[in-house]
């Protein structure tokens, strides 16, 4: 299986890492990224070890969720991709997620 950030999980990373600039070095920001982005990684071999993203089951699209610290790492499986689309700071409200 392929690992695919789509455009959206992205902007999210991005976010999450520009509310942290002014708190953190940014030797600690490329650290937290690098991070977020090896335990995303790890999907590849494992693909269904996430939990079922509760918050969008409305879309039919069996979302599941890896944690990495503050953060969710949602993504969706298919027969020959593993699509993170969105990498969600849990410190926010979680209806901000619903899709």
């Amino acid at each position: 299986m392929k690992l695919v950030f789509t455009e959206q999980s992205l902007i999210s990373l991005e976010e999450a890492l520009n509310f942290l600039a002014n708190d953190v070095s940014y030797q600690k920001l490329m650290e937290i990224r690098d991070e977020i982005l090896e335990a995303a990684e790890l999907l590849v071999d494992n693909p269904y070890i996430g939990q079922k993203e509760v918050y969008l089951e409305h879309l039919g699209l069996e979302h599941r969720r890896i944690i990495h610290g503050n953060y969710k790492i949602i993504y969706r499986v298919t027969k020959q991709y593993i699509y993170v689309t969105d990498i969600f700071d849990t410190r926010q409200d979680p209806n901000k997620m619903k899709g």
